[in-house]
């Protein structure tokens, strides 16, 4: 039984080695943005904490099913950092999912980028970078559920906690660089999710309760784990190996855009004109940082 499944595992590998990695990074994020919208789906059931428990929970599962990492013999320190990893990638999915229970997939996609953007840009000296800057807090301004400035009928806390887990965002890139360069392959991940699924524990309990005992939420939240988590960061593996981390970079700024058409396909969440602008500023600054931030790249991997 165990040979048919690592062959459909080399098999699977196999086929991905065909597809040219551009399009691995776009399925990967039309996977990512569909996994929210399961997870959206519900909430009604185990709530926000429930769901991230679910899906972190699963995901260390099958990464530790697939891959079998060896996850001991490390010192004190090069775990520390890893479950430290871990703990972050779990703070940022649970501020992400509660956000979400309060407002739209699409915005709230927008407002956690700027993390990742900010990443990008911080510590430079260069004029450009500081108008991919201006682009993201025009983008923020435009959703801010401020009266002053016309904002968008908005949560503010659900606001809030979007921006809360673009910090987070910011943190895990710069954990998950410093872990990939301790831990071989997944190993550092692995440890990670493992950690992290620990930490959610009680706050999926205290919300999803019993639900999370319910054999179709749990069937469900094996394929939020699979959408938002395994199937991604895989395919996000295989297309670094073959392209620059700048395009990279470029393909992952469609993430906002493409977070509001899965919201409007799949949860029926429509945008007005104000807040289909401040995603396209988001896109725009996150487009302008990775294309023009003046640095070779070597191929990923």
């Amino acid at each position: 039984m165990r040979s048919r499944v690592w062959r459909g595992v080399d098999g699977a590998r196999a086929g991905l080695g065909s597809v040219p990695p551009t399009g691995l990074v776009l399925m990967g994020i039309v996977c990512f943005q569909l996994g929210a919208a399961l997870a959206k789906g519900l909430f009604a059931d185990v709530g926000p904490g429930g769901m991230v428990l679910l899906r972190v929970g699963f995901a260390a599962i099958i990464m530790a099913a697939v891959w079998r990492p060896v996850v001991r013999g490390y010192t004190a320190k090069q775990y520390g950092l890893a479950i430290g990893f871990g703990l972050t990638l779990a703070a940022m999915n649970l501020a992400f999912y509660s956000a979400l229970d309060r407002i739209p997939l699409g915005v709230a996609v927008t407002l956690e980028f700027t993390g990742p953007l900010m990443v990008a840009v911080i510590g430079s000296r260069r004029w450009l970078d500081a108008v991919w800057v201006v682009f993201a807090a025009g983008g923020i301004l435009l959703l801010a559920p401020i009266g002053a400035l016309g904002g968008l009928d908005l949560d503010p806390v659900g606001v809030g906690l979007a921006l809360l887990a673009g910090v987070f965002w910011a943190t895990y890139i710069i954990l998950s660089a410093r872990t990939g360069a301790v831990f071989p392959g997944i190993t550092g991940l692995a440890i990670g999710f493992m950690a992290g699924a620990v930490m959610l524990v009680p706050f999926g309990v205290a919300q999803g309760g019993m639900g999370l005992l319910d054999p179709k939420i749990l069937l469900l939240g094996a394929a939020v784990a699979l959408l938002s988590s395994v199937i991604p960061y895989s395919l996000e593996m295989e297309a670094l190996r073959k392209i620059p981390t700048k395009v990279f970079g470029i393909l992952m700024s469609l993430e906002p855009a493409m977070a509001a058409l899965v919201g409007f396909v799949v949860l029926r969440e429509t945008l007005p004109a104000r807040a289909i602008l401040a995603i396209f500023f988001v896109t725009f600054a996150a487009f302008g940082a990775s294309r023009f931030n003046g640095k070779e790249s070597d191929k990923g991997g």
